[in-house]
């Protein structure tokens, strides 16, 4: 059954059969089994009749119409063509778009939301997982765990290796947040029943919001952090929003951690304050990725470097498969999505 959310459901035009719709499954090869172990693979099968298809190979307009072609579901992940109005001619049976993972700006365009087709995505499923590696993140810089290893792997003399200053504890610790997001909520929960002390800016914190009571102007979270973690979406409005002037107001050993998206700050400007040795930062992102083997953030004693990996655990692939299942019985039932997105959602969306 198919449906616009909000609206009353109607029936899909084209030949259809009810008891077995067609899903298609496009989801890079490497990432399949993740997202789909047996089981998961087995309800998705009850649901309809499933064919997959490697996303790179859909560029190609007519292996595109050919794998497309009667189908009423399609799931997708990374690297799927983008959904302009050229792609959906050539899919006229299509009913609903699931998107395994998060981010749907280089997947939806105008014309997509023109066509009215339902989207959900199942980006939840990997809030736990970049909240965890966020803590993970905030906890090795408290108690300087990049530094002890750079200065033992690099040959450093024990007692140097110890270094001067003291490492800290998560207890009483002042963690400034930015941005109150799936996993920055997720992250500030984790770090208060470890006992910090949490502030958060959001300036689309509602007065009814749960975390008002914590809430800071942007100024004075800076000043006033131990721990700065960004967990605010890419957007037009985030851009930018911690430049050279909001790195140089964060006091002297202040830690930062980024599992969000590079460009929220200035990576120039973080990289010389680093470089300084005024603060510390943990990132999982970058201007630049792949990062490159000589890239200037590997050199550093006192950042630690992960892969754009914050995400990718296979619990939350698993947890995204299991969304992937549960959202498509829903619209097959004419239940309400439990992940939908709207245009206007969109915009403030990684």
């Amino acid at each position: 059954m198919s449906h616009t959310v909000g609206a009353d459901p109607e029936p899909p035009s084209g030949p259809r059969s009810p008891e077995k719709p067609r899903i298609l499954l496009s989801v890079p090869a490497a990432e399949a089994d993740a997202f789909f172990p047996p089981g998961t693979r087995s309800a998705l099968a009850a649901l309809g009749e499933v064919t997959e298809a490697e996303p790179g190979t859909l560029h190609d307009p007519e292996a595109f119409r050919s794998a497309l072609t009667g189908v009423h579901v399609l799931v997708t992940a990374w690297g799927f063509p983008r959904l302009d109005a050229e792609r959906l001619a050539l899919a006229p049976d299509l009913r609903f778009v699931m998107h395994a993972a998060s981010s749907l700006h280089w997947l939806i365009s105008d014309d997509f939301w023109q066509a009215g087709v339902p989207v959900s995505q199942a980006g939840a499923a990997m809030a736990p997982a970049v909240a965890e590696l966020s803590l993970s993140f905030t906890l090795s810089l408290l108690r300087r765990t990049h530094r002890y290893d750079h200065a033992l792997r690099g040959g450093a003399d024990w007692q140097a290796a110890r270094g001067a200053r003291k490492a800290r504890e998560i207890r009483g610790a002042r963690i400034g947040v930015v941005g109150a997001s799936r996993t920055g909520r997720r992250y500030i929960e984790a770090c208060r029943a470890l006992g910090a002390d949490v502030r958060v800016h959001d300036p689309y914190l509602a007065e009814s919001d749960p975390l008002a009571a914590c809430a800071a102007t942007l100024p004075s979270l800076l000043s006033w952090c131990d721990v700065l973690a960004v967990h605010a979406p890419a957007t037009d409005e985030t851009a930018g929003l911690i430049g050279a002037d909001e790195i140089a107001s964060l006091q002297d050993g202040c830690l930062v951690v980024n599992t969000a998206r590079s460009s929220v700050l200035d990576m120039d400007a973080l990289f010389e304050a680093v470089a300084s040795d005024r603060i510390d930062a943990a990132l999982d992102v970058f201007d630049e990725e792949p990062l490159p083997t000589g890239d200037r953030w590997r050199n550093l004693p006192n950042v630690l470097l992960t892969p754009h990996i914050a995400g990718a655990t296979a619990d939350s692939r698993q947890r995204a498969g299991r969304i992937v299942v549960d959202e498509i019985r829903r619209h097959q039932a004419g239940e309400p999505l439990e992940h939908a997105v709207t245009r206007q959602a969109m915009e403030s969306m990684a």
